[in-house]
């Protein structure tokens, strides 16, 4: 492997205070992830040099010890730019889909997202979920028949071998479907955990051109991502960090979006969400043709 040159590490003390995951938004010009927030969750520390991605070379800084470290100038400056990205898409009334099966992310990812009123995914993507999403669909009203049997007495007046039946159907339909349950249209931006894992779901949301941010570690292919936040997608406190501000954003977003009226003649369902995938889907400019922009140190 080629060697990676080091230059001179910024000095953390030049940063602001570190900020906990869940505090209250962030102020207008204040950098939504500061440096010593970063180094205090290891978000870089990256993969052995041995299973990087030679594509995410601008974003690291060196190699110690056989492990690449991620260069957090890198991550503190994309990371606000996926922030004001998802805000902006809340705030004009979209939705933002996160998805985070591996085991150490599915407990952080489904918290956050239900504080941001925003879906999830923690388990298992089902091949599908976003290209065939009219299929999705006729689940999660299974579901909520199935739901609405139990709440209005109707299991009472079942079998129970038919009682049984129909709860396995409900517990198996809530843990693939559960995150989604409200979700009547397409998100306006996927939130992932790895896209190195989620690789299915990425593919997905390429192909129906929606945007993609995402955690994305030295061994990932970049050109993949829309947003990428170089970091490390493995450790648990680098992955609530992050995750939590992204959910900082999203909620950000809801408040701009009741403070200046959604703007679009309709208002957003309980809980905050709406299901409009039109209303950012038509303000990218240029759509995927300037995702090579928003990766590389020389972007502006």
């Amino acid at each position: 492997m080629t060697e990676i040159s080091q230059t001179e590490a910024p000095a953390a003390e030049t940063m602001q205070a570190a900020l906990t995951p869940t505090q209250n938004i962030v102020a207008p010009g204040e950098f939504p992830l500061p440096l010593r927030s970063l180094l205090d969750a290891g978000v870089h520390f990256g993969h052995q040099t041995k299973r990087w991605n030679p594509k995410m070379r601008p974003f690291i800084y060196g190699a110690r010890n056989g492990i690449h470290i991620v260069d957090l100038d890198q991550t503190v400056r994309m990371f606000k730019r996926a922030y004001d990205f998802l805000t902006d898409a809340v705030a004009r009334g979209g939705h933002v889909l996160f998805v985070g099966t591996k085991r150490q992310a599915q407990e952080i990812v489904q918290e956050e997202a239900r504080r941001a009123g925003m879906y999830f995914v923690t388990n298992r993507w089902l091949g599908g979920t976003l290209t065939n999403f009219r299929t999705v669909k006729q689940g999660l009203e299974r579901l909520r028949s199935v739901e609405r049997m139990k709440e209005d007495g109707t299991y009472e007046q079942l079998l129970k071998k038919e009682t049984v039946r129909l709860e396995k159907e409900r517990e198996r339909l809530e843990k693939y479907l559960g995150g989604l349950k409200g979700m009547g249209g397409l998100p306006a931006a996927m939130f992932v955990i790895d896209p190195h894992q989620e690789s299915i779901a990425v593919g997905e949301a390429r192909k129906l051109n929606i945007p993609v941010v995402a955690i994305t570690d030295t061994n990932c292919d970049p050109d993949l991502i829309d947003y990428i936040i170089p970091g490390n997608d493995d450790a648990l406190r680098s992955i609530r960090l992050i995750t939590a501000r992204i959910a900082d954003a999203c909620i950000e977003g809801s408040h701009r979006r009741r403070d200046f009226g959604d703007g679009h003649g309709s208002q957003p369902p309980p809980g905050g969400r709406r299901d409009d995938f039109s209303v950012y889907q038509g303000s990218r400019g240029g759509g995927r043709g300037g995702r090579g922009g928003d990766r590389g140190p020389s972007a502006s």
